[in-house]
């Protein structure tokens, strides 16, 4: 679409299972990007906008269907395209978001058994077609990550779900990295995070020049 070819920013996006650490690595390369002197949007999904925190409170709930999880995350994801995402990379500036549309492929259409054309063509409706110029899939053990979660990280609904459920997911981003090799880097999340970091780094300042 032509909102896609014409964007002047940057979208990097970060995904991966549960506890794999994408929030410290999003504050970390946000204080270099921001060290560089480059503007920036630092988002998260679902989420980023007033809609989109109310709907976030409304998908962690239990006792939700999973299509009605993926049609409320992906109104969230629009709400959040139309006010933050495409406005700044119309002005040039790069997006960091903490997940976007690969996650709901991973969770709902392979972690929860939705179609997966289906939630893909869903998907597309939500975002335009929009995708990110990089995807950071920070890649942990389903168990080392429940374990994180458990010590701490942010606890919701998706975090109670089985092991099974998990292995799914993991297993779900690994196949659509395949699929797009030249977006995604996957990053080995049970590094240590300085070394998470320089990888992540290396692959972003390549990309801003």
């Amino acid at each position: 679409m032509s909102e896609v070819t014409q964007r002047k920013g940057l979208f990097i996006t970060f995904e991966g299972g549960e506890g794999a650490g994408k929030t410290t690595q999003v504050g970390l390369l946000q204080q270099r990007l921001q060290r560089i002197g480059r503007a920036l949007v630092v988002t998260r999904e679902p989420g980023g906008t007033a809609l989109g925190e109310r709907l976030r409170d409304i998908i962690f709930r239990p006792g939700l269907e999973g299509e009605t999880e993926l049609l409320l995350i992906l109104a969230a994801r629009a709400q959040l395209l139309a006010e933050v995402i495409r406005p700044a990379l119309e002005r040039g500036e790069a997006i960091i978001c903490d997940r976007y549309s690969d996650s709901t492929l991973a969770y709902q259409g392979y972690g929860r058994g939705l179609d997966l054309a289906a939630t893909a063509a869903a998907n597309d409706l939500a975002t335009g077609g929009l995708r990110p110029d990089l995807s950071i899939l920070l890649d942990l053990p389903v168990d080392a990550g429940l374990a994180r979660k458990a010590g701490g990280y942010e606890w919701d609904t998706i975090g109670h779900e089985s092991r099974e459920f998990h292995e799914r997911v993991r297993h779900g981003f690994h196949e659509l990295a395949a699929a797009e090799p030249q977006r995604w880097l996957i990053v080995d999340a049970t590094l240590p995070i300085e070394d998470v970091s320089e990888m992540i780094w290396e692959r972003v300042h390549a990309l801003t020049g």
